[in-house]
């Protein structure tokens, strides 16, 4: 299927590890000139100051940004449940990344798709947002923000012909997951501790219906397919790549 982005210019917050690498060589791979935004490159999406000086280096470089995937994110650091655990200074910085960073992102992108009257946004949320994880409530309120802005970014910019949509991991296998883990290890007594491995096994097989774990590719092959014509008609929706982790009757 030929997904018509060759030649595109597409960024990717976040683009480093992770999700955001998968969605950065998937693009690649189907033509797509990639700028990576990352803290790990300089771009620190909490700044707008630093993002509106990326969308002016990417256009200056690469030219104008037709894709954006918006993968960048933080949790607390911290095992969540109950919330008590944490205290309110822990949300600070999840909510400057995950919330602040989105809307610096949206607003310097959009300038441009509305003046071209075309484009697409796709930002990575996730099923927490969905569901109310009690691992980390900071990082799982951030995500319900990214869907709920995401719903008013997608009905402001369908005049100008630009789509939004959002899409869900469920439980993918990322240094991200791996500190959800780290942080419910260290607080556990020693002879309730288990390995990632063991962790994780389990949990996945008893929230995932199809019983394995999603891969940052299955991710990027959805991000990149929201990207193309091929999904022309596709915008203000939330789409779960998540194994079937939520599923809505």
């Amino acid at each position: 299927m030929d997904l018509e982005l060759r030649g595109h210019v597409s960024v990717v917050t976040g683009g480093a590890s992770g999700i955001g690498l998968a969605c950065a060589r998937k693009l690649a791979a189907e033509g797509c000139q990639v700028a990576i935004w990352d803290l790990t490159t300089g771009v620190d999406v909490s700044r707008l100051a630093a993002v509106e000086s990326a969308v002016a280096e990417t256009e200056r470089t690469l030219g104008p940004i037709a894709h954006l995937v918006h993968a960048a994110a933080v949790p607390s650091g911290k095992f969540g449940f109950p919330f008590t655990n944490l205290e309110p200074g822990d949300w600070s910085r999840v909510l400057e990344v995950n919330v602040m960073g989105m809307v610096h992102v949206a607003h310097a992108v959009a300038p441009g798709m509305i003046s071209r009257r075309n484009g697409t946004m796709v930002f990575i949320a996730s099923v927490a947002g969905q569901i109310g994880s009690q691992t980390d409530p900071p990082y799982s309120a951030s995500k319900a923000a990214n869907i709920n802005f995401a719903q008013c970014l997608a009905k402001d910019m369908a005049q100008y012909g630009v789509r939004v949509n959002t899409v869900n991991p469920g439980m993918v296998q990322t240094p991200l997951n791996r500190q959800v883990w780290q942080a419910w290890h260290d607080q556990q007594p020693p002879e309730k501790r288990r390995s990632y491995e063991d962790w994780a096994g389990e949990k996945i097989r008893s929230v995932a219906p199809l019983g394995r774990w999603q891969l940052p590719e299955d991710i990027a092959d959805m991000a990149a397919f929201l990207s193309s014509a091929r999904a022309a008609q596709v915008t203000g929706q939330t789409i779960n790549v998540d194994g079937g982790q939520v599923m809505h009757c």
